[in-house]
């Protein structure tokens, strides 16, 4: 995952890491401000420290670099959009990321410049009474809290690829929160402090000679160099969004026309692929995989233009042949129209707007088990209904713990079996979860067979079939009733495996996919191979006659070393 968060062009890393760098020092300048509530001499001494590095010329020159690297970057970032639409929280963000200069190049020029040019000691106190009690107090406070709320959220959006960050995030936020809450108590207390000093005459002229307090010719020189920084800013702004309005222009220029059957027509640079432009302009375009051309909920029928669009790939090609698409037929997501076209949407998504995310559905490679409990009907013949669920509760309060406390989720349930799967961070955990689940439920069914045999009742026998491969999540059913569920292959070939232990007389079958994810070394073990029904390649797995005997003790190796 390291690997993941540091992927992308050169560019986005040198923007991650410009941007680290930046938090962190705002990191620590925050609570530097905010050892002001607790005491001026640490809120000195802190302030001294950091500036060790800070002020050093190594310090220097990273700091600044970083500082216009990232905003450099983020300048062209804008200038090179597509589209200024953008989601609510990266909005944010750009919007935040644009207000801090605005009080930042003050804050620099009151505190560094000076110190460097007219020899003005910027300690803290200084900087604080400097702005106190008028506007300025309130403006460096929102400054404080835009650097810090733009930090954060471009944190998040990084680290969020991550395993990791999901659970970790409610303290970071709890952190968010209390650095900046930190930093404005200490900032209220260390104004109060300075602003009756400086309120008593005869300390007032003390502190001022110490701080080397500007006269009004200096201070007229900082606002020129203020005002000065400030029009550079601005103009670079407004080059940005020249550059921006001027690339949409000639996109426009070198454009294609569109037209949706039952939808509007849209005119959108050529070079995108039909979903992205109908995303783009805000057309509502099913596509179930993301785009990633998995699926074919995205295609369209082609009644105009077919004949200018370029062939497919073997890839697409293989995907319509499996629904039996017209030849008119193609995916949105993987052609690029150059020339004039009219599509229909086969899929309208409107119907579904108000799903929760999940029912556009998830892929992944995990781990997936299917049990079933052996000769259920003759068992219940005669039995009255109360006493048939009675039996199939008590069964199940027995079993599905094992489940639960190995990571994993029942799917659904299935008469007197059900189908469980093991969601994780990848298919190695998830593998040893569906292993130890399964280990789990051979020893809660010995324990459950006791209890029936203490009330004269025969035992329950069940078959498990434990499979590892790709799957798709997501909701399925009529919107605002669709439960979550899983559907792909591997489920099929799972059940088939839990109905290959029956003529075996074993409790459990583990494929060889699952031993392989799970890091065990199947070259050992004595794996058969099963022709499944409705599944196109044999399976190999290994036959377990009692679950709650099963010992791989790699598996334990591996995981303790993980």
């Amino acid at each position: 995952m390291a690997s993941a968060i540091w992927r992308g062009s050169l560019a986005t890393r040198l923007r991650i890491a410009s941007g680290l760098i930046l938090f962190t020092y705002a990191f620590f300048h925050f609570i530097n401000v905010g050892l002001g509530l607790i005491d001026p001499v640490w809120m000195e001494e802190f302030q001294d420290a950091r500036q060790v590095f800070s002020r050093s010329l190594t310090g220097t020159v990273i700091l600044y670099t970083a500082l216009l690297v990232h905003a450099g970057l983020a300048l062209l970032s804008l200038a090179r959009r597509r589209t200024l639409r953008m989601g609510r929280a990266e909005a944010v963000q750009v919007v935040l990321g644009l207000l801090i200069p605005l009080q930042l190049i003050a804050h620099v020029v009151h505190t560094r410049y000076a110190h460097e040019v007219y020899g003005v000691q910027d300690e803290m106190s200084y900087l604080i009474i400097l702005m106190w009690p008028n506007i300025s107090v309130w403006q460096q406070s929102a400054l404080l809290l835009v650097v810090w709320t733009h930090g954060c959220i471009g944190l998040h959006f990084w680290l969020r690829l991550t395993s990791w960050w999901k659970a970790w995030l409610p303290w970071m936020i709890g952190l968010a929160v209390l650095v900046p809450a930190f930093a404005l108590a200490g900032l209220l207390t260390e104004g109060r402090r300075m602003f009756a000093i400086f309120s008593d005459d005869a300390l007032r002229p003390g502190y001022m000679e110490a701080y080397n307090w500007p006269d009004l010719a200096t201070f007229g020189a900082l606002f020129e160099v203020k005002d000065l920084g400030l029009a550079v800013f601005w103009g670079l702004l407004a080059l940005t969004a020249a550059s921006y309005a001027g690339r949409k222009l000639l996109r426009r220029r070198n454009a294609v026309r569109v037209r949706y059957v039952d939808g509007p027509e849209i005119v959108s640079e050529r070079g995108l692929t039909l979903l992205q432009m109908s995303r783009l302009h805000g057309i509502p375009h099913t596509a179930l995989c993301g785009g990633k051309g998995r699926c074919t909920t995205c295609r369209v029928v082609i009644e105009e233009g077919l004949d200018l669009l370029h062939p497919p790939s073997e890839m697409e090609l293989a995907s319509l042949r499996a629904v039996k698409a017209p030849p008119n037929t193609r995916l949105a997501c993987q052609i690029r129209p150059t020339d004039p076209a009219t599509v229909f949407r086969v899929f309208r998504p409107e119907g579904g707007r108000n799903r929760a995310h999940a029912s556009q559905g998830q892929e992944g490679q995990l781990a997936v088990l299917f049990l079933d409990m052996r000769g259920f009907t003759a068992r219940t013949t005669g039995q009255l209904p109360y006493d048939v669920v009675f039996l199939l509760n008590r069964f199940f309060d027995a079993i599905v713990p094992s489940v639960t406390g190995a990571g994993g989720t029942v799917d659904k349930y299935l008469g007197d079996g059900f189908l469980a799967v093991f969601e994780a961070r990848d298919a190695a955990t998830s593998a040893r979860a569906g292993l130890e689940a399964a280990r789990s439920i051979g020893a809660a069914l010995k324990l459950f067979n006791r209890t029936l045999a203490a009330e004269g009742a025969a035992p329950v026998r069940i078959g498990m079939g434990l499979h590892l491969g790709n799957l798709v999540l997501g909701e399925i059913g009529a919107g605002g009733h669709a439960p979550r569920t899983i559907i792909g292959d591997t489920v099929n070939a799972a059940s088939r495996l839990e109905a290959e232990t029956k003529a075996l007389g074993v409790e459990l079958l583990i494929s060889e996919a699952v031993l392989q994810a799970a890091g065990v070394d199947a070259s050992m073990l004595d794996l058969q191979e099963f022709s499944l029904r409705g599944v196109p390649e044999p399976v190999l797995a290994l036959p377990v006659p009692d679950a709650a005997s099963l010992s791989l003790p790699q598996i334990a190796t591996e995981h303790n070393s993980a």
